[in-house]
This record gives C-alpha cells, structure tokens and sequence, in this order.
C-alpha cells in the first residue's frame, strides 16, 4: 500500500480571494445576494428556504471552502423550538383567534406555542418580555397590538437576538416583520354601509387610545363619512375600552344626547354587544330605533340578538401568517385580500328611522 504523503506549507492552496483569512458567514451572505439568517438556515438544514436560494448559497460554500464555526453553531442551537405570543389585548376571543392561526401557521414545523400576557403600563413591561425570552429560550416572537406598537419592544428584540414579527393596523417595520391588518379599510366600510341605510345622525365608540387600531378605525369611520360630505358630530365620539362594560356605559351616554344618534358604530365587537344593551334599557328597539355596527366579528357577534352586523377581520388568517413569517415559510398561500377586513351585515342594523 502506497502511503500519502500529508501536503506540504509551501504547497500551493486553493484560491479563495480571501488570502490567508478564512471566509466568514458575512461573506457568504455578500456573495450569495442573501442575508446573513438565510445562509445559517442553509447550513442548519432548515427547510424554509427556496431551492434556488439554497443552491446558489451551497455553490458559494463550496467555491470559498466555507466551514461554519462550531462554536457560533452551538450559539444557534441553544434556541429552544418554541415561539412566543406577547399580547395585552383585552378581548379574549382575539387572543384565541390569535393562538389558533399561529398553530395553523406552524403546524408540521416542530415548534410549539407558549404565551405570555402583559400589561404595558407596568414598570416591569420591557424587563418582563426580556425575561421570557431569555428563560424560554425563544426561537421568534410574535407581537400583537399594543405591544407590537411599542418600538422599544422591536428594539429589545433586535438586542437579543431573537426573531420577530409584529401584528398591527398600519406598517411599523420592514416587510419581513410585519402583519398589516388594514383596519382604516374596515372604518370605511362601515361608514358607506350606514350612509346607504340613510343615517345622516351618526356615533362612534372607539377603543383605548394607546391602541392604534382604535385610531385607524375611527380614522377610517370619518374618511368613509367626508366621502359623503358628512362628519362625526362633536359629542358623537366616545372612546371606550373594547370592553362589554364600557359599550354599556358609553352606549348609554350616546343614548342620552338629543337628539339621540340613529346609528352607533363601535371600534370591536364586545362594545357593540354593550350597546346593545344600553338600547334596552333605554327602551329603544335594534334596529328599527338603533342600528348598531361592530368590528372583528367574534362568536359574541353571531350569539347576541339581534346578531351584529359587523366588519370582519380575519384574525386568524393573520395569526396563521405570522406563524408562517416567523418561521421564514413563504407566504404561498398568502392572499392580500384574504387579510383585508369584510362588512358582515346581519340582524342589527336597517334603515335610519323616519322622524
């Protein structure tokens, strides 16, 4: 048997254009036209990458004769398979909704879910979420409103390391982090609706201010209406808490005011129950006094009666987006329209009473 002889310094090596440095992962990424995430879910053997991305990376390793550091790979393979849902979303339903398109938008990947409610205006809110995503070990984290408004969050996250996607009315972020759920669309659905019914006297409970979807949607309400040279009235405008309570309590005082509105449109679902029953104690009959509108179209929309007429929102068509964006699935299925709110119109409006 013929023994090899090992090779020699003075040997002449394969040219790498790097010289006597090694290639780094940065540089893959610069050769390949990718970023850096793309090329460590390459060489982790991650599925959630094209084939054609995946080539071309794999080519560039081995023309440069790349070899990944054990030790950063280590680092990597210390995140657990667990994704998080950072909320502090009144409404239950949502949170649910939320939690179901996440698993649809995970299923078959081998993470799990894991949740944890908060609350911003705690002293401890940014110390919190750094802390479940240190003793978690978090893979990515989704953020739903109004946590995913808060750019110190984003920051936190862009700190440690750890992925993310936020849920939110408008676009906070760059594409690969955001869900847009287009809530000023659903405003103005609900303005030309009431407009057709022939209201012309009409209210608005939005939710809590810290939430921009209270904003968008309201926003939206009063774009719908100037489109048809009309305006909320100064009074006509309350906000609420997306709470049942606080539909009451608003829905009441709206009631109250003379002359009353002949149609209230309130910023969720959960508020619009709450005026509905607000009418009743005022003694005012759904619709034929007192057309009510919501928006999200909960199950609490369908069981009320009169059942609501409502602007639905797709929230776990979203949530099964962000499961499939925080993973670096493609969006195949994806479909603007499938996540763009749809007027619902049921038992709960009709046309403007004649006076």
């Amino acid at each position: 048997m013929t023994e090899r002889t090992p090779p020699q310094d003075d040997e002449p090596q394969a040219e790498t254009g790097f010289g006597r440095r090694r290639p780094t992962i940065n540089d893959i990424a610069r050769l390949a036209g990718v970023s850096k995430k793309t090329v460590s879910r390459v060489i982790n053997a991650s599925p959630f990458v094209q084939q054609e991305t995946r080539d071309r990376i794999q080519q560039v390793i081995a023309e440069t004769g790349y070899v990944p550091d054990p030790q950063a790979r280590g680092l990597a393979f210390r995140r657990s398979f667990l994704i998080g849902l950072v909320y502090d979303n009144p409404n239950p339903q949502y949170v649910v909704n939320m939690q179901l398109g996440l698993l649809d938008g995970m299923r078959g990947s081998g993470f799990e879910l894991v949740v944890h409610p908060c609350e911003r205006s705690s002293p401890s809110f940014l110390a919190d979420i750094r802390a479940f995503v240190e003793r978690q070990k978090l893979f990515g984290v989704v953020l739903t409103p109004s946590v995913s408004e808060d750019e110190r969050v984003a920051s936190l996250l862009e700190e440690i390391g750890c992925e993310y996607v936020r849920v939110a009315s408008v676009s906070l972020d760059s594409p690969a982090h955001m869900i847009v759920t287009q809530d000023r669309v659903g405003g103005v659905q609900a303005a030309d609706y009431l407009v057709s019914l022939g209201h012309r006297r009409m209210a608005h409970i939005s939710g809590p201010a810290t939430f921009r979807s209270s904003h968008e949607r309201r926003g939206g309400f009063e774009d719908g209406l100037a489109g048809h040279g009309l305006k909320l009235e100064d009074g006509y405008s309350r906000e609420g808490a997306y709470t049942f309570e606080s539909g009451i309590e608003i829905g009441g005082q709206l009631l109250a005011l003379s002359p009353k509105p002949t149609a209230i449109f309130a910023g969720n679902d959960e508020m619009a129950a709450g005026v509905l029953h607000a009418a009743r104690q005022a003694g005012l009959r759904v619709p034929e006094d007192l057309t009510v509108v919501g928006f999200d179209d909960f199950q609490i929309a369908s069981r009320v009666w009169p059942a609501l007429t409502t602007v639905r929102a797709p929230t776990r068509e979203i949530g099964r987006l962000a499961g499939e964006r925080i993973l670096g699935k493609e969006d195949a299925k994806a479909n603007p329209e499938d996540r763009a709110p749809k007027l619902v119109v049921r038992d709960s409006s009709g046309p403007a009473p004649q006076t």
